[in-house]
């Protein structure tokens, strides 16, 4: 931009010299002598005396020549004066030159010089006459010529004398007489007139020359004007970044802040709120609808966990707030093409809300992941890469419950990461207890931030349960796994308090189990999923209106389950029956017209990936929504349905990423 800009100025600076150096080189003789009256006027008569002193006419020639220095008039003079003749016949134009006013003395003198030069340019014609007639005969071509040269110095000096009589007999100004003749021999007469029929003395050559440059400067300012408009459009397409409305004229901007309007601040529920009213939420702050928005970050920063886990902190490319609003524990999906092929992966966002310039995400690096491979080996601090979020429904603020535990696995502490951060930012007065649990202490997630929290804030405790250390270690640790005593003995009442669990399955599944035989209640339990669920946990789900086909195997017997049912046996942690693993079936996507084959432990995504057909998701575990379709005929399975509302359910809407039969089934897709 400055480079343009420098070009910018440049141009303009060339165009006004330009127009002045025109002007200059432009100026006529006449203009020149409106400036400098008196110069040319003495100039004039220097070289008229020169002339009228000279014994001959080459030698007059001559004398004016070495004075064209001195002046360009008298330079022109002297070339018009060479073959002008007798240098005594050109005394009446330095003696008009030099006559300020018509005295009785001048008349007489102008008079008498006058009658000569008539008297003499008489003579000289009727010789040239005589001499050209005598030539013509002869056939003398020199004899011809010469006779023509004696005859012009006869008008000549004819007319220098008739124009000294106009100047008496009409009492004009004498120098004025002879610079008009002096125009006239030198043919000034046409520059005069040009000039005045010219607009403030300029020529048609000058306008158009101005008119074409003011015209290319124009241009080129609006040109600069649209770049800038253009590239800041794109810095905002890039970012994904809206602009931010403005409010109405009236609109109630006054008073002091409620929480809702304090930065970082996630707006709370009112008694009016949980009675059904309508909340009244700052937009400013309030959570983005689920995959709202979708553009670009940049990644500002990336930070070395553990020697397999990495942090990449984003920020709007445009050095802005980030362009959604976020809930602890929410996640944003990541797009790539390392093979120009999309790839999406979902990454929970490790940082707090508070934080609205920045977001974070920690991503694990997987020996046969292929997003995390490309995110630890090719992206580089300045890159600008593709999301879409925030979504997700693992989430806790301080208006969910009066206190928190949480119970995170490996790179599954990243939500609830977030939310100690959130928490301890907004100096939540509720206990919080955080079990994390790792192989040993160099695979620790934020040590040193999370011992930090913990000496600050005094209701923030956290235990590290360490699975496979040797020896001692830098943190106090809770050997082997963790189990339901280790839970009991550290978090009082267990059974009133609000559980969140994240991390691998089977360390997923044993909390579960603890927290059945701890009873406390599945409503206060919230599960993440960060991978998908085994194909045996499946929900059968068919179109409205046919039959429901009951579960294949040991529970057939069982009463038929229906969709509604289905979903409550997953949110309680009941393992539906399984069909039999060697049965397939297939699946056709009918507005693609294709189909594919569909074994018992793929999903409809999966399925459609193969067959080149389009079906977009995030998350892939069933709790973003992304991925929904409409189920035309057949019957599929389920594990996770989070993301379906119960209008969904009616309309036959299922989760691709989900989605598994062992029959033939067709979506709109």
């Amino acid at each position: 931009m400055n480079l343009f800009r420098c070009i910018i100025f440049t141009a303009l600076f060339c165009i006004i010299f330009t127009v002045f150096a025109f002007s200059a080189i432009a100026q006529t003789a006449d203009e020149h002598a409106g400036h400098h009256p008196d110069k040319v006027a003495a100039d004039t008569a220097a070289s008229m005396n020169k002339m009228a002193n000279a014994k001959d006419a080459s030698g007059a020639t001559k004398d004016i020549g070495a004075g064209k220095k001195a002046s360009g008039m008298g330079a022109g003079m002297g070339d018009m004066m060479k073959d002008m003749g007798k240098p005594t016949n050109k005394e009446m134009y330095p003696t008009l030159m030099q006559a300020n006013e018509l005295t009785p003395e001048k008349r007489i003198e102008i008079n008498q010089l006058a009658n000569k030069q008539i008297t003499e340019g008489n003579a000289l014609l009727d010789i040239g006459l005589k001499q050209l007639s005598g030539a013509t005969r002869l056939q003398d071509l020199e004899a011809i010529k010469e006779a023509n040269q004696q005859m012009h110095r006869g008008q000549m000096m004819l007319e220098s004398g008739l124009e000294g009589q106009r100047a008496l007999a009409e009492s004009i100004d004498p120098r004025l007489t002879a610079l008009q003749w002096f125009n006239r021999e030198m043919n000034l007469n046409a520059i005069e007139n040009a000039k005045k029929h010219s607009f403030m003395g300029l020529s048609w050559f000058h306008y158009i020359t101005m008119f074409l440059l003011t015209a290319f400067a124009v241009t080129m300012v609006w040109m600069y004007f649209h770049k800038m408009k253009r590239a800041n459009a794109l810095v905002e397409k890039l970012s994904g970044n809206p602009k931010e409305d403005v409010p109405p004229p009236g609109s109630d901007k006054s008073g002091a802040a409620s929480a809702a309007d304090k930065p970082g601040t996630i707006p709370t529920a009112s008694p009016a709120d949980k009675a059904g009213a309508p909340p009244a939420v700052n937009p400013d702050s309030a959570p983005s609808k689920p995959n709202s928005w979708t553009g670009t970050l940049l990644v500002a920063e990336i930070f070395l966990e553990t020697p397999n886990v990495k942090t990449f902190r984003l920020t709007e490319p445009g050095g802005k707030k980030i362009p959604f609003n976020f809930l602890p524990g929410q996640f944003i999906t990541v797009t790539i093409n390392p093979a120009g092929v999309p790839v999406k992966r979902s990454y929970t966002i490790a940082s707090s809300p508070t934080h609205t310039e920045y977001c974070e995400i920690t991503v694990k690096h997987e020996e046969k992941g292929t997003v995390s491979h490309y995110m630890h080996n090719e992206v580089h601090i300045g890159e600008l890469m593709q999301f879409t979020g925030p979504s997700g429904k693992f989430t806790f603020t301080e208006t969910h419950a009066d206190s928190a535990v949480f119970i995170g696995g490996g790179v599954g502490l990243t939500p609830m990461m977030s939310a100690v951060r959130y928490l301890t930012d907004r100096s939540w007065k509720g206990e919080i207890y955080f079990f994390f649990t790792c192989k040993n202490e160099s695979s620790i997630i934020f040590r040193e931030e999370l011992l930090y929290l913990q000496k600050r804030y005094s209701n923030l405790h956290v235990f590290f349960v360490l699975s496979q250390q040797q020896g001692e270690a830098g943190v106090d640790f809770i050997p082997g796994h963790i189990t339901k005593e280790i839970i009991t003995e550290r978090v009082p009442d267990i059974i009133s308090r609000m559980i969140h669990i994240c991390g691998p399955k089977p360390m997923m599944d044993a909390v579960k189990l603890m927290m059945d035989a701890l009873k406390v209640p599945k409503e206060n339990v919230m599960v993440e999923v960060f991978a998908g669920p085994p194909p045996a946990a499946k929900t059968p789900i068919q179109p409205t209106g046919a039959p429901v086909k009951p579960p294949e195997g040991s529970e057939a017997a069982q009463p038929a389950a229906t969709p509604e049912e289905g979903k409550a046996a997953v949110s309680q942690n009941k393992e539906p029956a399984s069909p039999e693993q060697d049965k397939g079936g297939v699946v056709t996507f009918v507005k693609s017209n294709k189909t594919a084959v569909l074994t018992a432990d793929k999903s409809v995504l999966e399925a459609s990936e193969e067959a080149g057909v389009n079906i977009d998701y995030s998350c892939r575990v069933g709790t973003c929504g992304v991925c929904k379709i409409k189920l035309i005929s057949g019957m599929v399975t389920m594990a996770v349905e989070d993301a379906l509302t119960e209008e969904d359910k009616a309309e036959n809407i299922i989760l691709a990423c989900q989605a598994k039969a062992t029959e033939a089934v067709s979506v709109d897709a």
